[in-house]
This record gives C-alpha cells, structure tokens and sequence, in this order.
C-alpha cells in the first residue's frame, strides 16, 4: 500500500517508523515532513493545511491511505475532502473534531452527558467574562480560547489583575486570532495529569499506554508553558483502578456522546486528565495523537499499527487488536535555546549519521524540526529532537535517553534533566 502521512514533526516521524514496520506498506509520503523524516518517506511540499492541495497529491501518487496527524487540518475538514476524493484516511471529520477545535463544544458536551471536569461558564463579551470571574473571586482560575491556538490558549490566573490581563489579551488584543471570540472561564482543579490516547472506531474505543508529558520549558516545572519537553510512558499513577474508573465514567461516555450527538469520533482521541480527590476529570480533549506523547507510546506498541488504522477505517476495531509491551518509554526533546520564544534555526547537528539517527547506540532520535542540506542535518525548529529509548523500567530508559543525548549537539542546545522524575517519586 501507498500511504501518506500528513504533517511534519515529530509525532508525524513516530507514526512514520510504526507503520514502516507493517508488511502492506509498499512506501511513505509525509507532506510537507522535515529533514529527519525525509530518511524514511518520500517528503511532499505540501503545507499541512492545504485541502486542495492534498487531494491533488492523493491523486498524483495514487495513496491508498492518509493518516492526518495535525489538529489544524482535522478542524478545517481534510479528512472530509481526502474521503471525497475516494482516499480512506485515519482522522476523525470536521464535525467530530470540533471536540478539540472548540472548547465550547467539548465542554457543553461533557456537562450535557455528565462527564466529570472542571465547573466552567461560557462568555463571548469581555465585560461578561470580568464580572464573573470577580464575583466568583476564587483564584487560581482557568481561562481558555474556545478555538486552536497551538497548544498555548490556556491562561492560569493567579489573582484578578491576571485574569483581566488574560481576558483582554485573548478577547480583545485577539492575541489567537478568532480563537479569542468566546472564551471558558473555569475552576482550577489539582492533582497529577495523565495523558491516554485512545483508538476509537465511532462506536469502539480501546485506549494505549499512558504517558506523562512535561510543558514547562525549564527543570522543575518552571519557565514558560511549550509544546512538551519530554514524555514518559505508562504514567505510574495511572493504575488499574484508575483506568477502570476512566473507562466507566469518561470514555465509553464520551464516545456514546459523540455518536448521540451525530458525529462519531474515527480516529485517535486524546484525553488530557487529572486525577483529583474526587477522581478522574477530563481537562482537555485532543483530536488526534499527542505530541511529544506519540514519540513514547507508538514504541510499545506490539500490533500492526497500519492493520489497526485500516480496522478503524472499516469500523472493525476490537480490543484484541491492540497489544502493548509491558516495558517503559522515555523521549527527552533537544530544543533550540530561546524556545518557546525566539530561538535561531539552520544549526549544524553533530552526533547524527546520515540516516538521522545517532551514530552510536540504540536510541530512536524521532525528528521535529530539522531539515536536511548537503549531506547535514540543520535545526529548522524550536522543538528539534525526540531521544526515545524503551527499557524494562523507567529508571533505565531514562538512563539510555540521557545518554543518548549526551551523543548529540547544536549551538544553544536546551533540554530539561527531570524528565520522568515525577513518574519515579509514584514507584
């Protein structure tokens, strides 16, 4: 089979090097890819949210199967456009992807079905918003951009000079553009996240290993909030009971939801979680598979990935299906210095061989912002690298990741050195 994946980090190279593996796969096209991925797809220009494009180059190449990775292309409707076009594609549709694309959707849904997450009110006019969050007077307090804003639309509050600053930077200074036209004002909850991702057929959901992701820019939870500066794999305080808890309680009813609702979610659907005292809440849903927490996941898993994806094409997915290895993942990102705000890009990468991966050792470097230019790999990102290493416990593939990083450099090279510490205080 002739498959295309659409995107260009590293979750897209994740998915890349899993379906690799399945025998069907004849060769891989990633639009638009980067350098790294360009060592195991044929890479398209082709920019992730161009429809119009993507359906030409379905066409040309004669793709028997899409994958679409990105949230921005699933809320604009690509896999409707890519299905119309006679391509069977991984992805749910414009409707069920307003699960992520708008936080109003998602959190109506949730109170309408009684799924358990944060108190919340909705406000489309500035004024409305202030007045509310100053007679509620209860800080910290959440303030969140209905729409897309690449992972960044969340304001924490502290104390009401914050949340005014918050409130007019998204809705009135647009800060996310048309995101920022109605916002969720609702209240902080405690306790550690967990990440699930779940494949799901419509009617079918069968969730993966868990994870744990790590947003803070710097050690210790400090600095500025980023895309994710490293995952572990399974989340310690995810246990059994916690996950039958999730199952009853979030998401068989979230998928009986969607299908009540008319728009059954086909794809990957993401659970961003928090374990309260009072048990699992949904903090957020994603429409597609996570990222940095793809780079730890697809690892362990054991089935076909494409022979999963197809069955979720054809509404024949079964638990059976899915197989998990019982070990334990780990991926440090090398970012470049200055992210998440300025950083320079066109470094020499030293320690990679021509495959992109490093010269020495056993770690899967998965590539998130590279190009590749006359025989050398260059940064091209703010997030660079993914050092992702599988062991038999979660000291030991932490070991093998920071090792592996220690292989590898660029001018202004940064990376956290606590990744994963939270999930060994659980053990």
């Amino acid at each position: 089979m002739k498959i295309l994946v659409v995107g260009g980090g590293g979750r897209e190279h994740a998915i890349i090097r899993k379906l690799k593996e399945s025998l069907q796969v004849e060769q891989i096209y990633c639009a638009p890819g980067n350098g790294g991925i360009s060592a195991d797809a044929v890479c398209v220009p082709v920019k992730a949210t161009d429809i119009e494009g993507m359906v030409a180059l379905v066409k040309q190449e004669r793709i028997d199967f899409a994958v679409v990775a990105p949230d921005d292309p699933l809320v604009l409707g690509m896999v409707d456009a890519l299905n119309a076009a006679g391509v069977a594609t991984f992805g749910p549709d414009k409707l069920a992807a307003r699960i992520e694309g708008s936080k109003v959707f998602s959190k109506n849904l949730m109170r309408k079905y009684g799924i358990p997450t944060a108190a919340y009110e909705v406000f489309d006019d500035p004024a409305d918003a202030m007045a509310y969050i100053e007679r509620q007077n209860t800080f910290p307090t959440v303030i969140k951009a209905d729409g897309l804003a690449l992972g960044k639309g969340v304001i924490i509050a502290q104390n009401l000079e914050e949340a005014r600053t918050g409130v007019h930077q998204i809705m009135e200074d647009k800060v996310f553009g048309a995101s920022g036209n109605q916002v969720v004002v609702e209240e902080f909850l405690t306790g550690p996240e967990v990440s699930v991702l779940a494949f799901c057929d419509g009617k079918t959901i069968v969730p993966m290993v868990s994870a744990m992701d790590h947003k803070r820019a710097l050690d210790g939870d400090q600095g500025l909030n980023t895309g994710g500066m490293g995952t572990v794999a399974p989340n310690l305080c995810y246990t059994p009971e916690v996950a039958q808890q999730c199952m009853e309680r979030i998401f068989l009813p979230t998928i009986q939801a969607m299908q009540a609702e008319g728009c059954p979610f086909s794809g990957c659907l993401f659970f961003g979680l928090m374990i309260t005292p009072k048990g699992p809440y949904v903090i957020e849903y994603n429409c597609r598979f996570g990222d940095p927490e793809t780079q730890v996941v697809l690892p362990l898993l054991e089935s076909d990935l494409l022979e999963v994806m197809l069955a979720i094409w054809e509404k024949r997915l079964n638990p059976a299906m899915v197989r998990f290895s019982q070990k334990h993942a780990a991926c440090v990102v090398l970012a470049s210095g200055g992210y998440p705000q300025k950083y320079q890009t066109g470094l020499p990468i030293q320690g990679l061989g021509t495959d992109g991966q490093p010269t020495q050792g056993t770690a899967t470097i998965y590539h998130a912002g590279t190009r590749y230019e006359d025989g050398q790999y260059l940064t091209a990102g703010g997030r660079v690298l993914g050092v992702t290493c599988t062991a038999d416990t979660p000291e030991l593939a932490l070991q093998a990741s920071y090792q592996a990083a220690k292989g590898i450099s660029f001018e202004g090279m940064h990376l956290r050195r606590d990744i994963g510490a939270r999930n060994l205080a659980i053990k």
